[in-house]
């Protein structure tokens, strides 16, 4: 019985290993809202000169649009607006959940950042970013990365 008890908070203290203080670095909740394209991508204007900005799991590119709801949704939505360094079209790959951080907008509170791998012809190894689906933050183009070429 007593290992059973120890065993039940062993496992209790490390699935609340959430922090109660969040790492990311680049969350602004006063950054403008995402817009849409006709061809249902995020428009984006700005393109980052932070080499963390997305390939960091503290530097997620912040993707929160109305609600998380539809999560795969926004994050399509921001993938098929970039190209890859010559524009080069992109192909991308949900690798994995990871990174989990407080945040209000969870029912839960806690998110948790997607990882993706982006892929394009003429690549020597593929590129992971990291997206947010829960802060908001100004949406910008990763380093390396360019915007497609619209349809």
């Amino acid at each position: 019985m007593k290992k059973t008890a120890l065993f039940i908070v062993l496992l209790l203290s490390t699935v609340s290993c959430i922090s109660t203080k969040s790492t990311l670095k680049n969350v602004d909740d006063n950054a403008p809202d995402l817009i849409l394209k006709k061809n249902n991508t995020f428009a984006i204007t700005l393109f980052s000169n932070d080499k963390k900005y997305g390939y960091d799991p503290d530097y997620p590119v912040n993707i929160f649009y109305r609600n998380t709801k539809d999560e795969a949704l926004n994050e399509t939505r921001f993938l098929n607006a970039l190209a890859g360094p010559n524009g080069e079209k992109i192909t991308f790959t949900r690798l994995e959940t990871c990174c989990p951080f407080p945040t209000k907008r969870s029912d839960m509170g806690a998110g948790f950042l997607n990882v993706y791998e982006l892929k394009w012809e003429g690549q020597k190894k593929p590129t992971k970013l990291y997206l947010n689906v829960y802060e908001k933050g100004v949406l910008m183009v990763p380093m390396g990365l360019t915007l497609s070429k619209e349809k």
